[in-house]
């Protein structure tokens, strides 16, 4: 991470640095743009350790994979009702790193300067048999998540 990671849009976060930043830094989110299905059959990260929830919202909707065209304005109103300003750090999930990047340029343009990326996701990349979850991201980082 950069030090004036907050003032800009410096890039991406490894998993375990979005982790890590989740338990410093209070009002810190993590938001998972997955879609609902993702999050059923996959599992979602599990944040109930360190006192928080994860946000699901789909930036994508299932199975049209349309943009959600209200991702903005769903996200800042419950990011809102989470007391979480705008210079607050936002990290964005999905399952390898593409959406979520989209989405946090999106909230960035929105003027959310404390969005980030999670670079590999929920899942990473594939591996030499073409299975996810075994080389990066968040369950290769052996972060806590759930089946839900």
């Amino acid at each position: 991470m950069s030090s004036g990671w907050l003032n800009d849009y410096a890039g991406d976060v490894t998993a375990r640095e979005a982790y890590d930043l989740l338990g410093q830094q209070p009002k810190a989110q993590l938001v998972d743009v997955r879609t609902r299905a993702e999050w059923s059959f996959v599992g979602v990260p599990d944040l109930s350790a360190l006192g928080k929830e994860t946000i699901l919202a789909e930036w994508q909707r299932y199975p049209s994979m349309d943009v959600a065209a209200d991702f903005v304005d769903q996200l800042e109103r419950e990011l809102q009702r989470r007391s979480v300003g705008q210079e607050d750090p936002i990290l964005f999930l999905c399952r390898s790193g593409a959406r979520s990047l989209a989405a946090a340029q999106a909230m960035l343009a929105a003027g959310w300067k404390g969005s980030r990326n999670v670079a590999a996701g929920f899942e990473g990349p594939v591996n030499a048999e073409r299975h996810r979850g075994t080389i990066d991201g968040w369950k290769a980082s052996e972060l806590p998540w759930i089946q839900s």
